[in-house]
């Protein structure tokens, strides 16, 4: 307890501290010791893939053993059937799977970075598509931060001090509740125009400025002699000035808790009253119904002291209300309605009056114009942590949009309540104090601008602007590149188990072998790669945002994935078998030209398949698909190569292909186009089942 780590953050106090131990017998030393011996945790995403990797292996190496078995037993020669196998072997598995999906999340970063959103683990990228709650700061991220004094309401009046010269001159309380802004205050209004402090006692120091009423000149007539730091505990501050007694009291906080420690209010004339129970609790409504009206109120009061080194909180008098406004930043409500429609909840923390709170939520979206119970918010004071929570409280808890005086122990709590519901939490903070919380979600949004160093270091994503916009616009692209990485894995497997059906099948039915060994490695190096690395690399469908969260525990592939790819590969097999059967019997082709029919059959059907893997509920025309540049790219590469394959000397005798006639090249576009068109067809005969299905 009488220990100061090093690498710790100081953020009030004054001491002075012996130095006991330097470099690895430090605490930070001793960590960065454990993080060298230490190894990386396996991110989700890696660990699906490399799952889905491994069976792959496996089946992969039983089907290769059966086909060559099988072969041999038929009478096929030895070698082209071990060859065979082992190219299956290697097409099956999709190895380009890892280096897709690395591309996309680098690439997603990149991208985030452009938005104002670095992130600082490549796989957080995936972890933000599957974000169900998104926790959020109010003051700086909902709202510009920049605090404007709108309201000061005394026992004598209520006023408008944005403009001294409309303020009735006889009223001294709204001057003197402007004055106790001005000193009870740590902000600074600096030369260059760039203020420091927090916005509200920033706010403060402005009126003055306007009412003549200058920190500078005003702390001259009144020097500090000590200050009384605001505490989260008593949500109070207060300085003590003048170098002689009587000296005067300053103190500024929550309405409710500096009107609790009031004896008196302040009057006309410089006169003051007895404040009795009821008057103070009707100041306290007063303060609410400013509060609703989405204003950030402090109470001012003052009082005068022999003893510099007197209890602040006692015996005051109440001089007044002051309150501030904070209008929320440009887009916000239209970002949290596209979180809305994409099934995502937008919960806000903060440390201001339930009141506040709630107004500001009914002006950013947060709320309806219900008012439920959800929709008034939960005090801080109801927050217990999780396990001593009723089932009940719980549940209350689980549906509430906003919670108000919250401390940063408490949001931790939070965070916990939220994850053992299976909710995979994206928390905002920017504070020392917000460093657990932000650790312990699963995504962890600091401030850039506001935040602190502490905050920065533990979060996974750092906004460059503060703004709410730019935490939805990372999910956005966390659903983006998953969805690009699901596709890329979808195209690969389908593809590769096409290769593997033909080649099983027909030498199950001792038919004529569609592909060679050296076909097959030719394919799996160039119509899987490259059109793979387009698909992830895609912009995504302008739905991902009106879909629900994925679960974070789904697989890459899912069984309606793993459906879907049995009958793809089936259609696209069959049809690679039907070219050479046609070839050999219809055309009367020997096998070597038969067996080119059947390989540019396949390589041009993988060509056609992507455009088979859009939303069904997209244009069959206009979709992220065919507007991907890099997809025509890919496409306008590979048919390059396949054109090589056949008339590219060296290469066709090392392929052993052959140059094929009109009517060869008619049958490979012919059945390389039949998986296309019936995949069309299916996918408009879903999207109209979907559009003409009740909402």
């Amino acid at each position: 307890a009488c220990m100061l780590y090093r690498g710790t953050t100081v953020v009030e106090g004054r001491a002075q501290a012996m130095v006991v131990a330097t470099g690895g017998k430090t605490e930070i030393g001793r960590i960065s010791e454990m993080a060298e011996a230490a190894e990386a945790s396996v991110a989700p995403l890696q660990q699906r893939l490399d799952q889905l990797g491994r069976r792959l292996a496996w089946i992969v190496l039983v089907i290769a053993a059966i086909i060559a078995g099988v072969g041999l037993a038929a009478g096929r020669p030895p070698l082209l059937m071990i060859e065979t196998a082992i190219a299956l072997g290697i097409a099956a598995v999709p190895e380009g799977l890892p280096i897709v999906a690395t591309l996309a999340l680098a690439r997603g970063m990149w991208l985030m970075a452009r938005r104002n959103a670095l992130l600082n683990r490549l796989t957080a990228v995936e972890t933000l598509g599957a974000t169900q709650v998104i926790f959020t700061d109010k003051t700086g991220t909902l709202t510009q931060n920049r605090m404007t004094l709108g309201r000061v309401v005394t026992p004598s009046g209520e006023s408008r001090p944005s403009n001294p010269e409309a303020t009735d001159e006889t009223d001294g309380l709204t001057r003197r509740a402007i004055e106790i802004g001005v000193l009870c205050n740590n902000a600074e209004l600096r030369e260059d125009g760039d203020p420091k402090g927090d916005p509200t006692e920033v706010a403060l120091l402005e009126a003055g400025r306007r009412w003549d009423l200058e920190r500078g000149p005003l702390r001259q007539r009144k020097p500090e002699v000590r200050e009384e730091s605001f505490d989260p505990d008593t949500m109070m501050m207060a300085t003590f000035h003048g170098t002689e007694p009587p000296h005067e009291v300053a103190v500024k906080g929550a309405p409710v808790a500096v009107l609790d420690v009031c004896d008196r209010i302040a009057g006309g004339a410089e006169q003051e009253d007895v404040l009795h129970e009821r008057g103070r609790e009707r100041w306290k409504r007063r303060a609410e119904a400013l509060a609703g009206e989405g204003l950030r109120v402090l109470a001012v009061a003052d009082k005068e002291v022999d003893d510099a080194g007197a209890e602040p909180y006692e015996r005051l008098r109440f001089v007044g209300l002051v309150g501030l406004f904070d209008p929320p930043r440009e887009g916000v409500r239209d970002a949290i309605n596209e979180c809305q429609e994409a099934g995502l909840r937008v919960v806000m923390l903060t440390g201001d009056q339930p009141a506040t709170a709630t107004a500001i939520g009914h002006q950013v979206g947060i709320l309806g114009d219900e008012g439920d119970e959800p929709a008034r918010g939960v005090h801080g004071s109801q927050l217990k942590p999780p396990n001593e929570l009723t089932l009940e409280q719980r549940q209350r808890l689980l549906r509430a949009n906003i919670f108000a005086r919250v401390s940063p122990e408490q949001k931790l709590d939070l965070v916990e309540l939220y994850q053992d519901a299976g909710q995979t939490v994206a928390m905002t903070g920017d504070g020392v104090n917000d460093a657990p919380a932000l650790k312990k979600a699963d995504i962890g949004i600091a401030m850039g601008q506001r935040g602190t160093d502490a905050a920065r270091q533990v979060a996974d994503m750092v906004l460059r602007d503060d703004a709410f916009t730019s935490i939805v616009a990372a999910v956005r692209q966390g659903r983006v590149i998953f969805a690009n990485i699901r596709q890329s894995a979808m195209f690969m497997l389908c593809t590769n188990a096409a290769e593997v059906l033909a080649v099983a099948i027909a030498s199950f039915a001792a038919l004529p072998m569609p592909l060679k060994p050296l076909q097959i490695l030719y394919l799996n190096v160039l119509t899987d790669v490259f059109p793979a690395l387009a698909l992830g690399v895609g912009r995504g469908s302008e739905q991902v945002m009106r879909q629900r969260p994925r679960d974070p525990a789904e697989s890459v592939i899912t069984q309606r994935n793993w459906a879907a790819i049995g009958a793809w590969s089936l259609l696209i097999g069959g049809c690679t078998l039907g070219a050479v059967l046609i070839g050999t019997d219809a055309l009367g082709r020997p096998v070597g030209e038969a067996t080119t029919v059947s390989f540019l059959t396949l390589a041009f059907a993988k060509l056609w398949f992507p455009f088979n893997l859009r939303d069904p509920a997209t244009h069959s025309i206009r979709n992220p698909i065919t507007r991907n540049p890099w997809i025509w790219g890919a496409i306008a590469l590979c048919i390059g190569l396949l054109l090589a394959a056949v008339y590219l000397p060296g290469l066709s005798n090392a392929l052993d292909t052959y140059r094929l006639d009109p009517s060869g090249w008619t049958l490979v576009i012919g059945l390389s186009l039949v998986p296309f068109v019936i995949g069309q067809s299916v996918l408009l005969t879903i999207g109209r089942r979907r559009r003409r299905a009740p909402a």
